[in-house]
């Protein structure tokens, strides 16, 4: 799925239609204190080697989202394209 690097959208900060700057916006750190995490450290506590993971479905698409950033006033709003899509983002150069 392939979107332009720039499209004029709303912006709710400027209450009008603005060209908007389109990037991927990237994963987070993971939580060092997550119950997860702390889980997964208590099980291979005194282990050499890791721990088997449970192996859960895989979900057939995910959801694709993109970072609109106004070029007027610098907000930045998150927006899903397409929900569930196979098909990964491209940004066209």
């Amino acid at each position: 799925m392939k979107i332009a690097k720039e499209i004029n959208t709303y912006c709710p900060k400027c209450n009008l239609h603005t060209i908007h700057v389109v990037m991927m916006p990237s994963k987070g750190r993971q939580r060092g204190l997550g119950k997860a995490t702390r889980r997964h450290n208590r099980a291979i506590k005194g282990y050499v080697g890791s721990v088997e993971l449970k192996i859960h479905p895989k979900k057939l698409g995910k959801k694709q989202k993109i970072l609109l950033e106004c070029k007027k006033c610098k907000t930045r709003v998150e927006r899903v394209v397409g929900m569930r899509t196979k098909k990964k983002i491209e940004i066209k150069r």
